[in-house]
This record gives structure tokens, C-alpha cells and sequence, in this order.
């Protein structure tokens, strides 16, 4: 029995990090801002919206520079992680 349960441990622990995925940020995306009020986009353009692809993993700060925004206003989230935004281009 505990070298069963030794066994699932081991394995559960490798299958952990390849649902976890890193994805590296574009040039820009590490300077997005993230917010959920509207008041927060109020003097900004928007430029597209945001959705993260079926079965992936993308930051959506990549999406958001993608479309030529710097600030993403939040419309979607599930525990904690982001789904879908506008993209917005707001002054500095």
C-alpha cells in the first residue's frame, strides 16, 4: 500500500507542471495593465477584443499588444484566470 501511494505521489507530481504552461511575453506584454472597471479605460481607446483560444493557454497581455492595446479591461474570468477582455489603448 505506501509504495502504491509513493507511486501516485511520483506521478501526480509530473503530470502537475504540463498543465501548468509558461508562455513567454511579446515585446510589450510584461507593461499591460490589467483592470476590471470600466472607470479605468474611461479616457482609453479600444481596439479589439480578447479571448483566449479553446484548449490553450495564452497570456492575455500577448493578445492584448497583439491588437496595438496597453490595457486589458477584463469581461470573462473563471477561478481566478482571465477568459476574455477588450483590448484598450490608453494614454501614459
Amino acid at each position: 500500500m505506501k509504495r502504491e501511494v509513493l507511486s501516485l505521489i511520483v506521478a501526480a507530481s509530473l503530470l502537475l507542471p504540463a498543465g501548468c504552461v509558461t508562455t513567454a511575453l511579446a515585446p510589450g506584454a510584461a507593461d499591460v495593465q490589467t483592470v476590471r472597471s470600466a472607470a479605468d479605460v474611461a479616457s482609453c481607446t479600444a481596439v479589439g477584443n480578447v479571448r483566449q483560444p479553446p484548449d490553450q493557454n495564452v497570456d492575455m497581455r500577448n493578445l492584448t499588444v497583439g491588437v496595438g492595446g496597453n490595457t486589458l479591461f477584463v469581461t470573462e474570468e473563471a477561478s481566478g484566470i482571465v477568459k476574455a477582455g477588450v483590448a484598450y489603448r490608453c494614454p501614459k
